[in-house]
This record gives structure tokens, C-alpha cells and sequence, in this order.
């Protein structure tokens, strides 16, 4: 190993650790990052103009929708509120359930995974649910938000990054991996239906509405958080050239299933490459998706409706594990034996 390949790999290392150990890192991950990556691509030497500019470029999209579509949420909320009591006087539970799930995955595409997480939340706490049911409710739709998301470069900062590295259209990851992914969102949505037997009813509660910083801000760190990731993607090429290529696509999915852990879209930046093989690049992006589920950490969604929810994290993996290891095995079987 080379004194550079010592240096990223310490660097990589730091990046996966620090955040479980610093608080301060986690709650200022995106700073966090853009630090790491500047390492990173000084250590590499992988400096140049056209990265420079493509850092500032890709970022653009994804921060504009989350601008966007905030303000949207933000003007939108009380007619949320009206038409959820209105569908939830003329629709069974189990209905309003399995839509909730399946549109919001869907939709998270569109209007960010950020956006849908919210909208979850909002959803969640005006219905009177015990809380074991809605933390499990709560675990399948943000497996359906992170899945769905993945469908556009606009959905969440791993498919911009993926889309990005790849240098593909905006139609490529839905192209070749909604065949894949909506039968999963069907899938988690149809799950949710064995919790009819749990009776729910509507409540209107008070609202506290996001200031116009609070929804500025949030478009601020995906747009640093976006463009960290893709400095640590070209200061990682030597590594992912070097022990990611060579390896099969069985070992990219089970190794993988560190995105549990650890945020998935940081992972997709390091591991990414345009020579990746079409089924190494299916093993890493599906384990990606399906593991950021399991635990809070992997993905922004879980973040987002833990926090806001008060969902412990025993309480997320004692549902969350089982519900990823089972998608685990089934597209294990997809990908690598069918």
C-alpha cells in the first residue's frame, strides 16, 4: 500500500468514525464532510478545474427542490391538515395506510426525501396511533422514502451523487432501477396493512411552522452536503480503483450492509465509479438502499422522523433490522441467483 492509499484510507476511516463519536460532527455532518473531502482530494491530487465546477454545478438541482418544495410545505401545511381529516373520515385504515406509504415513496422522487420525510412526521402525529404502531409504521415509509427517493438525481443526495459519478441523464437510475424499486415500496406499503387490526383516529394539533431561515438553511446543507460528497468521490478514486473493482458483486451487496451505519450516500461517493460493472453497480446501489433503512443513521429519512418522533434506537432496530435483512435475502436472491 502506498503512503497516498495510507492516507485515504486513514481519511476514510476518520469520515465513517467520527460522527458516532463527536455529537457536534454529527449535528454538523455536511462541514464535516467538505473538511474530509478536501483532504481527501489533496492527498490524491485529483485538484482540477472541471471537478471544481462540477462540484458547484450538481449540487444546484437538488438544492433548488428542497428550497422549493420547503416553501411549498411551508404555505401548504393547513390544507394538509383539512384533506387528511377529510380522506381519514371516508377511507378505511388500511387503505389510507398502504397510500400513504406507496405515494410518499413514489413522490419522495419528486419533491425530495427531505419534503417527504416532513410530511410523514406531519401525517404521523396528527393520527392517534400507540406508539409501537407508529414506530413501525413510521420505519416502513422511511424504507419506502429512501427506496423511492433513489428514482431521480433529485430525490436525495446518493442519487445525485450516483448520477453524477455515473454522468448520466435524469432518467437513467429510473430507467434501470424502478423495476427493482416500486415493486418494493408495493411491497412495504401492502406490509403496513397488518396494522388494521390497531385502531387510529384524527387529531388536530398546533401547528409550529418552519421559519423562512429554517427553510433556506436546510437548502444551504444539502447544497454543501451534495458537493462535500462528490470532492470525497474523486479524492477516493485511487482506493475505489485499487479494492472495490476487483471485487464481486456478491461481496459489494453484503459488505455493503454497513450503510446500516453509516450515512449511504457517503458510501456511494467513495464506492461509485463509471467502470463498476452493471451488476456491481445494481449489488452496491440496492444493498445501499435497502440497508440505510435498518438503523437511524443510514439515511436522511430515518433521521429526520426520529428525531422529530422521539424513536429510540433499539426501538427503530428491533423493527428495522428484520425488515432489512428480510429485503436483503429477497434481492440477494434477485440479483445474484436469479
Amino acid at each position: 500500500m502506498t503512503f497516498m492509499e495510507m492516507g485515504l484510507c486513514s481519511i476514510l476511516a476518520i469520515t465513517f468514525v467520527a460522527p458516532f463519536v463527536h455529537r457536534k460532527i454529527e449535528h454538523h455532518l455536511e462541514l464535516f464532510l467538505l473538511i474530509m473531502g478536501v483532504s481527501a482530494l489533496t492527498i490524491s491530487g485529483g485538484w482540477s478545474e472541471p471537478m471544481v465546477l462540477e462540484a458547484l454545478r450538481e449540487p444546484i438541482p437538488i438544492s433548488l427542490v428542497v428550497l422549493v418544495a420547503g416553501y411549498l410545505f411551508k404555505y401548504t401545511r393547513p390544507y394538509l391538515h383539512t384533506t387528511l381529516q377529510y380522506l381519514f373520515r371516508y377511507m378505511s385504515q388500511s387503505l389510507f395506510l398502504f397510500l400513504m406509504i406507496f405515494l410518499l415513496g413514489l413522490l419522495s422522487s419528486m419533491i425530495t426525501a427531505i419534503i417527504a420525510a416532513l410530511v410523514l412526521v406531519e401525517i404521523i402525529t396528527v393520527l392517534q396511533l400507540s406508539k409501537q404502531t407508529e414506530t413501525k409504521i413510521t420505519i416502513l415509509a422511511c424504507y419506502a422514502i429512501g427506496l423511492g427517493a433513489a428514482l431521480t438525481p433529485i430525490g436525495e443526495p446518493l442519487s445525485t451523487i450516483v448520477n453524477s459519478k455515473l454522468d448520466q441523464d435524469f432518467w437513467f437510475l429510473f430507467r434501470n432501477f424502478s423495476l427493482y424499486i416500486v415493486p418494493a415500496l408495493f411491497g412495504l406499503s401492502l406490509w403496513a396493512v397488518w396494522f388494521h387490526g390497531k385502531t387510529v383516529s384524527f387529531q388536530q394539533k398546533e401547528l409550529s411552522t418552519d421559519s423562512h431561515q429554517d427553510v433556506l438553511f436546510r437548502a444551504v446543507k444539502v447544497f454543501i452536503f451534495v458537493m462535500a460528497l462528490i470532492f470525497l468521490g474523486a479524492g477516493f478514486q485511487p482506493l475505489i480503483h485499487a479494492y472495490i473493482l476487483p471485487l464481486p458483486s456478491i461481496a459489494l451487496y453484503w459488505l455493503n450492509m454497513v450503510s446500516a451505519i453509516l450515512d449511504n450516500a457517503t458510501l456511494a461517493a467513495a464506492e461509485i465509479s463509471p467502470e463498476l460493472t452493471s451488476l456491481q453497480l445494481k449489488s452496491i446501489l440496492m444493498a445501499l438502499l435497502i440497508s440505510g433503512g435498518m438503523l437511524i443513521p443510514g439515511n436522511i429519512p430515518n433521521i429526520i422522523a426520529a428525531q422529530k418522533l422521539k424513536i429510540k434506537t433499539k426501538e427503530w432496530a428491533s423493527f428495522g433490522v428484520p425488515v432489512g435483512l428480510v429485503l436483503m435475502m429477497i434481492y440477494f436472491l434477485i440479483l445474484e441467483v436469479l
